[in-house]
């Protein structure tokens, strides 16, 4: 009986080892002849192009790429491989090709600009364009009426990621900057004129009226009185002779067809 055992476990320690020995001999069959020529794709994912191509080159690939195939990412800086095919330790022939996506990076808007605007216009065109609107200050400013966008950060025309934020920068009226009004009477009107237009005022109502004895065109009288405080948004008002080349019709500044005397006219 003990010898019968004995032969079979010896015929047990045969198989064994025969079994053994064919996965090793198949395993070196698989390696030498089934994978031979064949490598593992390398992981490229956000490497710069340059390397990428040279790691491929060390394992025997080819990279395959067109810039119809690049692509807007917010992750992957431009010129770093955004996707790969065949993916990372797939098997592949060497010789073959690999094919990958380069990321463009994120995607630029250029800002626009919307000096000028008031805040509700700027931050409608901001936001239509892609962007935020960031802090909104208020600075005295003469670039521009009161409550309108004077500056800008970024600047229109910068270029700046999608939902970036745009500071915006309002004129506050500088109510402490006040001038005294000087004494315009017996001036001519032209020079008046211009001496307030190019110093940022602006001229209200201008009455014209027949006056004897005083050259035409030269102010009789002037609201407000000389002396009193000026604001650059306060409107100037003036009593002016009437000129004896009457200004086209429509112009703005021109007198009226009839004329009236001193006594008759209302302080402007």
């Amino acid at each position: 009986m003990w010898r019968k055992l004995l032969r079979a476990l010896g015929c047990l320690s045969y198989l064994t080892l025969l079994l053994a020995l064919f996965a090793v001999v198949s395993y070196v069959a698989f390696s030498q002849f089934v994978r031979r020529g064949v490598t593992p794709t390398p992981e490229l994912f956000g490497l710069a192009e340059e390397d990428a191509r040279a790691l491929l080159t060390d394992q025997g690939l080819a990279m395959e790429w067109s810039e119809a195939n690049q692509r807007y990412d917010d992750r992957v800086p431009d010129g770093h491989i955004l996707m790969q095919r065949p993916p990372a330790g797939a098997l592949v022939k060497r010789g073959g090709d690999v094919t990958v996506v380069i990321s463009k990076g994120p995607q630029l808007i250029e800002v626009p600009s919307v000096l000028g605007e008031a805040v509700q216009a700027a931050q409608v065109n901001l936001h239509a364009a892609g962007l935020r609107t960031g802090r909104t200050l208020a600075i005295y400013s003469r670039d521009g009426q009161s409550g309108t966008v004077v500056a800008q950060r970024p600047a229109g025309g910068q270029r700046v990621e999608r939902d970036a934020q745009v500071d915006l920068f309002l004129a506050l009226e500088n109510v402490n900057e006040t001038f005294v009004m000087p004494d315009l009477v017996y001036k001519p009107y032209d020079n008046v004129r211009r001496f307030f237009e190019t110093r940022g005022f602006r001229l209200g109502r201008v009455s014209y009226q027949s006056y004897s004895g005083i050259d035409p065109g030269t102010v009789l009288r002037q609201f407000p009185l000389p002396g009193h405080q000026l604001r650059r948004g306060d409107v100037i008002s003036l009593a002016v002779v009437t000129p004896l080349a009457p200004l086209a019709e429509g112009d703005p500044d021109a007198p009226p067809t009839s004329s009236a005397t001193p006594s008759s006219q209302t302080e402007p």
